[in-house]
């Protein structure tokens, strides 16, 4: 196995660029020393700044979304390619708010992660289930469809660009927490869904974060776990030491 461990910030729509700066460079000497891989993905606006920010140190730059066009008349919206041309490395697809508000499914989804890929970048892929379905004891079922479907016509090869992030929607924003044992179970049927789409080397390879209300008090737990192999931060990520903790807890 060639898994290290990655915890990525996903900053919403938080910080003007001017504050984004500032909040990078609070956090540089917080997470020099890291043994992860650190990622901060931040709103389109402050992709320049940051870039510029974040150079010299270890943090790397993603993006939240992104369109499947290359370009067209898609008002609001920015490609894939327009993200690589700054600089940026990651972008996050199928965040369950890009679902839940501006009407994102499986197939647009698998739609954007084939154009992140085309275009270069590392795909931090999110899946999860809301509390109707865990309740209905449906989440093994929620989960692996929407794996399978996001990731129709990836090649083997290029799975070595998929980081997959589980998140709970019930856990999102608000405070409840899977318990380590659950996030556990989730990322291991998520691991056995790709080891059936491709081989289980590629699923052993394959980077599964958890993502639902980590925190700088939680993580330790969370990320001991065998098949949790990072964090996918969001409130945590805007505050530096809360951050840089998680970080330290990915050992």
């Amino acid at each position: 196995m060639s898994r290290k461990y990655v915890i990525a910030g996903n900053w919403k729509m938080n910080k003007t660029p001017a504050e984004a700066v500032e909040l990078i460079n609070q956090l540089k000497p917080l997470v020099a020393g890291a043994s992860c891989d650190v990622i901060t993905a931040v709103p389109f606006v402050d992709i320049p700044a940051v870039l510029e920010a974040v150079k010299g140190s270890n943090i790397k730059v993603g993006a939240q979304n992104c369109h499947w066009e290359k370009s067209g008349a898609f008002t609001g919206e920015v490609s894939a390619e327009m993200l690589k041309s700054l600089g940026v490395e990651y972008v996050i697809i199928g965040h369950s708010e890009r679902r839940q508000y501006f009407g994102e499914t499986d197939v647009t989804v698998n739609k954007r992660v084939r154009a992140a890929l085309d275009a270069g970048l590392t795909v931090i892929l999110c899946v999860g289930e809301y509390l109707e379905q865990r309740e209905q004891g449906v989440t093994s079922e929620i989960c692996a469809m929407q794996t399978k479907i996001a990731l129709q016509g990836v090649s083997a090869e290029e799975m070595s660009r998929i980081i997959i992030a589980y998140e709970p929607v019930w856990a999102i924003g608000t405070g409840k927490t899977a318990t380590a044992q659950q996030a556990n179970e989730v990322c291991a049927l998520i691991r056995s869904t790709i080891a059936s789409l491709y081989n289980q080397e590629i699923a052993d390879n394959t980077v599964i974060q958890y993502g639902g209300s980590m925190n700088a008090a939680n993580a330790a737990e969370l990320l001991a776990q065998s098949d949790v192999d990072g964090g996918l931060i969001g409130g945590a990520s805007l505050k530096p030491a809360d951050f840089a903790a998680i970080v330290a807890a990915a050992k």
